[in-house]
C-alpha cells in the first residue's frame, strides 16, 4: 500500500475537480485528484457546453487557458421560436452580457493540460475507490491499473464524482435530505455533419414538441428533439430525424435546417436533484455530486464551476488557518445559486416542453406565456439575466 499525504483529496477529475485542484494550487495548497475514467475516456466523450460570462472569466483569469476566447463562439442572444416565428432575446442589449459556446470536453482538456503543465497530482484510470473517516481523518483508497493499492490521507475531502456520486452516500442518511424531480420527457440528441443552420441557439416550441438547434463546429452540429424517455435511438433513421426536426421548426418565414449525415444518437432523460447540506465533517460535495438540473437552461457545468469558486475560498481559509469551521459557510453560499438555477431550469423546461397528455388549455396557456415573455422587456431581461448567469458577489 502506497500512502500519500495531502491537504485536499478530490474524488473526481472532471472539470469541477480539476478546476478546484488548479485554484488550490494557485493559493499554495496541495491536492490529489483521482478518477476511475482515463483521461482519454473523458476527453473523447462528447458533451455540449454553454458557458456563462463568469465561467469564462474564471477560466481566463485563473490562467487555465484563453482558448475559450479564441476558439469559442460568443453568443449575444438566443432565438425563442414558437408559432412558426422566431423572437430574438438580445442578451447584450438587455443585460450587457454574453454566453460562449465552448464544449465541456474542451474545458476538461484545458484544465487537464493546465494541471499537467503545473505539475498537479491527478490520477486517472483508478478503480475500487473508497472513502473513510470523512468526519475527522478523511482517507481515499483505490487500486491503480497495475493492481497496486494506494491510500491518500487528507485534511479535507471533496466529492466531485458526478451525478452517480458515491461520496454523497458517505453522508449519514439522517444528516442529509434529497430533493428530486423526474420529468416525463427526455431529449433525443444527435450530432451531424452539416454547416450551422443559425448563428445562435434556437429554442423552438411547436405542437409536435420541443426542439433545440445548437452548434459544435463549422462542420458538426448538435440538435435535440423532445421525446419519450423510453425512446430507442435505433428506431430513428436519418430521414425520420430530419423530417421531425424540420416539422418542429417550420413556419411562414420558410426557415429550413441544413441537413447532413448523423453520426451520434443519444437519449438524455431529465431530472432535477439537490442534496442538502453539501458538507458533512471534512467532506464537501461539488457540482453534479450535489445537484443536477435539466439541460434546458444550460446550467450544469456553470453551477459546478460556481461551486468550486466558493469552495476554493473556504478551503484556503480552512487549510491555512487549520480551522474546519470555515467550511460552515459553503452550503448556504453554494445553494443560494443552486436553487436559483433550479428554478430557472425548471421554468425554461416546463415553458417549452409539451407535457404528455396536455389538453388544449395547457397548450394555449404555454403559448400565452411565451407571447407575454417576448412582448415584455422585463420578461426578456429576466431570461437574459438567468441564461448568462447571475454575477458572482
Amino acid at each position: 500500500m502506497t500512502v500519500t499525504r495531502t491537504a485536499v483529496g478530490i474524488v473526481g477529475a472532471g472539470p469541477a475537480g480539476l478546476m478546484l485542484s488548479h485554484l488550490l494550487a494557485r493559493a499554495g495548497i496541495d491536492s490529489v485528484a483521482v478518477d476511475h475514467r482515463t483521461r482519454h475516456e473523458i476527453e473523447t466523450t462528447h458533451r455540449a457546453g454553454i458557458l456563462e460570462r463568469d465561467s469564462v472569466r474564471l477560466l481566463v483569469d485563473a490562467g487555465v487557458a484563453d482558448r475559450v476566447l479564441t476558439e469559442g463562439h460568443e453568443h449575444r442572444g438566443i432565438d425563442l421560436r414558437f408559432g412558426g416565428e422566431s423572437h430574438r432575446i438580445d442578451f447584450q442589449g438587455l443585460v450587457g452580457a454574453s454566453t460562449w459556446l465552448y464544449p465541456q470536453t474542451d474545458v476538461f482538456v484545458d484544465l487537464a493540460d493546465a494541471r499537467a503543465r503545473d505539475g498537479g497530482d491527478v490520477r486517472f484510470g483508478v478503480r475500487d475507490t473508497a472513502i473513510t473517516d470523512v468526519v475527522d481523518r478523511p482517507v481515499i483508497r483505490y487500486t491503480d491499473g497495475d493492481g497496486l493499492g494506494h491510500e491518500i490521507a487528507c485534511d479535507y475531502l471533496v466529492g466531485a464524482d458526478g451525478s452517480r456520486s458515491t461520496c454523497r452516500l458517505a453522508f449519514p442518511e439522517a444528516a442529509r435530505r434529497w430533493y428530486f424531480r423526474e420529468y416525463p420527457y427526455a431529449w433525443f440528441g444527435i450530432l451531424c455533419q452539416a454547416p450551422p443552420s443559425a448563428p445562435e441557439l434556437i429554442y423552438a416550441r411547436s405542437g409536435r414538441g420541443f426542439a433545440l438547434i445548437s452548434q459544435r463546429t463549422a462542420t458538426v452540429q448538435r440538435m435535440y428533439l423532445q421525446c419519450d424517455p423510453a425512446t430507442d435511438p435505433a428506431d430513428w433513421p436519418d430521414e425520420r430525424v430530419w423530417a421531425e426536426l424540420q416539422a418542429r421548426l417550420a413556419g411562414p418565414d420558410g426557415f429550413r435546417l441544413n441537413e447532413g449525415p448523423i453520426f451520434e444518437r443519444t437519449v438524455l432523460p431529465f431530472r432535477s436533484f439537490v442534496q442538502e447540506p453539501m458538507r458533512h465533517g471534512r467532506l464537501v460535495l461539488a457540482g453534479d455530486a450535489a445537484h443536477t438540473v435539466p439541460p434546458t437552461g444550460a446550467k450544469g457545468l456553470n453551477l459546478a464551476l460556481a461551486d468550486v469558486r466558493v469552495l476554493a475560498e473556504v478551503l484556503e481559509l480552512a487549510v491555512k488557518r487549520r480551522d474546519p469551521s470555515h467550511l460552515d459557510a459553503y452550503t448556504d453560499r453554494a445553494l443560494a445559486r443552486v436553487w436559483k438555477a433550479q428554478h430557472f431550469s425548471y421554468w425554461m423546461t416546463t415553458m417549452l416542453h409539451t407535457p404528455p397528455g396536455a389538453d388544449p388549455f395547457d397548450v394555449r396557456r404555454q403559448e400565452g406565456e411565451l407571447a407575454a415573455l417576448v412582448a415584455s422587456e422585463a420578461g426578456r431581461r429576466f431570461l437574459a439575466e438567468g441564461y448568462t448567469g447571475w454575477p458572482a458577489p
